[in-house]
């Protein structure tokens, strides 16, 4: 386990969560995930703000109540790390999405702005100062990956490769609808400076070609569907037993657990709504 210290530029760094009963918040994924909170906010402001973290290190936000009733509708937001916000927020206006909060400096962590895309989905742009994003991922109990929902995945493409430099690929997961992969050409080196055998180990573990450069999922929404949105996928040790112990802590569930090529997973809605995948990693027979 190795703290992430860095994000580059394009590569989604930061996820967070306002709900508005934020006690209620913590208890529930403090007991599915074994998170506790450091509170970042004076003790009488109107929204207050805390770090998750795991094991000490920092997984991702919680906070509330909302500042407005729009805020946090699409539940789990997953912030990208840019150069500069004010371009990058710019640049979504011109795209064709729009700017719903900010930019706002947030004291002793970074610059911030929430958007949405052409679509509505929620998501946000990440100026790091102090704080680059989390410090924990893809290890059981924190944030693993960002999944785009949408029924116009051609669209949705188009705009976040405009906006951050992404590429989309089809990529078979088994057993689920087709997904695509978003990948930040690149990103894939950046990481093997850090773990030399990450290539090797991908391709021991059949993973699909250029996974090494990705940084979110993109997923069509079913038949019907009119709201596209981000949601986060967390990693866990065991499905079965996290899904049993999210629905016994009051979450309702939305996807059944299901198998993949690659993991055992399902979707809950946690009891004030926010959408969540539980995903354990299962390397295919033999790798």
């Amino acid at each position: 386990m190795v703290p992430r210290d860095e994000y580059p530029n394009g590569v989604p760094c930061w996820i967070d969560l306002e709900q508005a009963d934020l006690d209620r918040t913590k208890e529930f994924y403090g007991e599915l995930f074994g998170w506790t909170f450091e509170v970042r906010t004076p003790p009488h402001a109107p929204t207050q703000y805390a770090y998750a973290r795991l094991d000490g290190l920092i997984v991702g936000g919680v906070g509330g109540p909302p500042s407005s009733p729009d805020a946090g509708i699409s539940g789990w937001t997953s912030y990208v790390a840019v150069e500069s916000v004010d371009e990058a927020a710019a640049l979504v206006a011109a795209r064709g999405g729009k700017v719903s909060d900010g930019p706002v400096d947030i004291p002793r962590s970074g610059r911030v702005a929430r958007c949405q895309d052409p679509q509505g989905a929620t998501f946000g742009l990440w100026q790091a100062s102090e704080l680059h994003g989390s410090q924990l991922v893809n290890t059981p109990g924190s944030w693993n990956f960002s999944d785009l929902v949408t029924a116009d995945a051609a669209a949705a493409a188009k705009f976040y490769g405009a906006v951050f430099g992404w590429e989309s690929d089809a990529l078979e997961m088994g057993g689920g609808p087709t997904t695509g992969m978003l990948r930040l050409p690149g990103y894939g080196d950046y990481l093997m400076q850090r773990d030399p055998e990450l290539r090797d180990r991908q391709e021991g573990n059949d993973a699909p070609n250029g996974f090494a450069d990705a940084v979110a999922l993109l997923t069509p929404a079913e038949a019907g569907a009119t709201r596209a949105q981000w949601t986060a996928i967390f990693a866990v040790a065991d499905a079965d037993a996290s899904f049993a112990k999210a629905t016994e802590l009051g979450a309702t569930v939305v996807t059944p657990l299901f198998d993949t090529q690659y993991t055992r997973m399902c979707m809950v809605r946690d009891p004030q709504g926010a959408e969540l995948t539980l995903s354990e990693y299962r390397p295919p027979a033999g790798a």
